[in-house]
């Protein structure tokens, strides 16, 4: 950071002051975490510098021994994490990992079915405004309108209507474990593929705190970041029937050259989430969201489907007459950083919306724990409460809320965390 101060101070102003947002604000973006010091010193590292398209092994550079080596090792650990037979860990982003899975799965014009982006589905599932939705027939699914869980009468229903090529399970807003077995079973029933995009809940599903859609699936998708806490892009894992498709549609298919510090990233991401430490991390999440979706479930807030299974959940703000635009903005100006998001069956539209999202994994990365969820809970209800009675800003309650999340941030510094200290400790040992 101090030669780049020097060689370009306006840009080292923009890092420090991220830095300095990073470590002052309460983060719950549910996508968002926060990486161990390890995976940025991996993606900041010399293998920036290596091209190396191709595969371990069959490169179309030179001077690839050491990238081979990394990502053989990455991809041995993927496989091994999640009892997959195939894993390529070459995609950018989890969008290029979906993009490579609809290539060598299906042709242009063919029909997906996936879910509702307005019911917790993800725009690469078929979305209108997404490359997805242009290139394939698109048909949708989502959640029942009394307990808003996914809705698998209707999936069958349109499976055997439409006959998909491919089905997707897996969500960017679903608060609720998704049964697999269900979708492989419509799948087998009307002789369709099937696809999961289980970016969101990685790391749940290595900690095996959520069902492993690895067995059910002919292909899964994801990211490393969000509840991995890895680097940042995404891998496909398959069965060893699609191996040469998926590597094929990866390169050269919808890339060229591999971030190759990215899957240097990747191997220790894989290595980390296999520890017992990992594990408790996954469970502490699960225990945070739970316990703060329970608070504000109880100060009156409704929890779209009446809770969470996992690392995040819908919060409802219509009974107290709030817009997630405008909650967002009052928890912004206290240091909370949320989103705004669709709730199902949603009457506003997606620049206003009536709901936010909330998750729990960077907070629990901080070390977060039940005291501090509650804390955390008391600052967003009552400044969501002043808003909602008086439709007026109070500076002077602004200010004391400011401080507040300010107090919790410096108890729970970045990278000093619990959990970071423990993971290197077990590794002493």
């Amino acid at each position: 950071m101090d030669n780049l101060s020097l060689i370009d101070p306006e840009a080292s102003r923009c890092l420090k002051n991220e830095l300095n947002r990073q470590e002052n604000t309460i983060e719950l973006i549910a996508s968002e975490n926060f990486v161990y010091n390890s995976i940025l010193k991996a993606q900041g590292s010399i293998f920036t510098n290596k091209y190396a398209e191709g595969y371990p092994g069959e490169r179309y550079h030179g001077g690839c021994e050491n990238i081979d080596c990394i990502e053989s090792m990455a991809i041995e650990r993927a496989c091994k994490l999640f009892n997959a037979d195939h894993a390529n860990v070459q995609p950018h982003s989890g969008v290029n990992a979906n993009l490579a899975a609809y290539m060598a799965l299906l042709e242009p014009g063919d029909t997906i079915l996936g879910m509702n982006l307005s019911h917790g589905g993800h725009l690469s599932h078929g979305s209108k405004v997404s490359i997805t939705g242009e290139y394939y027939n698109s048909i949708i699914y989502g959640v029942r309108e009394d307990d808003e869980r996914i809705d698998f009468a209707e999936i069958e229903e349109k499976a055997t209507k439409h006959q998909p090529e491919l089905i997707i399970a897996g969500a960017s807003a679903y608060s609720r474990e998704i049964d697999f077995k269900k979708f492989r079973e419509i799948a087998d029933k009307v002789g369709s593929k099937l696809m999961v995009d289980m970016a969101h809940i990685a790391g749940l599903v290595a900690a095996g705190e959520h069902l492993n859609p690895v067995p059910y699936a002919d292909v899964v998708t994801s990211t490393s970041t969000k509840t991995l806490r890895g680097a940042r892009g995404g891998f496909i894992l398959t069965k060893d029937k699609w191996a040469e498709k998926i590597d094929k549609a990866v390169f050269p298919g919808v890339q060229g050259g591999p971030i190759v510090q990215n899957i240097f990233a990747k191997a220790i991401t894989f290595k980390i989430a296999a520890t017992e430490v990992f594990k408790k991390y996954q469970q502490q999440i699960c225990l945070n969201t739970n316990y703060l979706a329970e608070l504000l479930d109880d100060a009156g807030l409704r929890i779209v489907s009446g809770g969470t299974d996992n690392h995040l959940f819908l919060v409802d703000l219509c009974p107290w007459n709030l817009t997630g635009e405008r909650a967002e903005e009052i928890l912004n100006e206290i240091g909370i950083t949320v989103n705004k998001n669709l709730i199902p069956y949603d009457q506003k539209s997606p620049k206003v919306t009536s709901g936010i999202r909330i998750g729990t994994a960077a907070v629990t990365s901080r070390g977060f724990g039940q005291e501090d969820i509650k804390k955390l809970a008391d600052i967003i209800i009552e400044a969501l409460r002043i808003e909602a009675d008086n439709k007026t800003s109070d500076k002077t309650k602004q200010k004391e809320l400011k401080a507040e999340v300010k107090e919790l941030c410096l108890k729970n510094p970045l990278y000093l965390s619990p959990l970071e200290n423990e993971l290197i400790e077990d590794y002493i040992k």
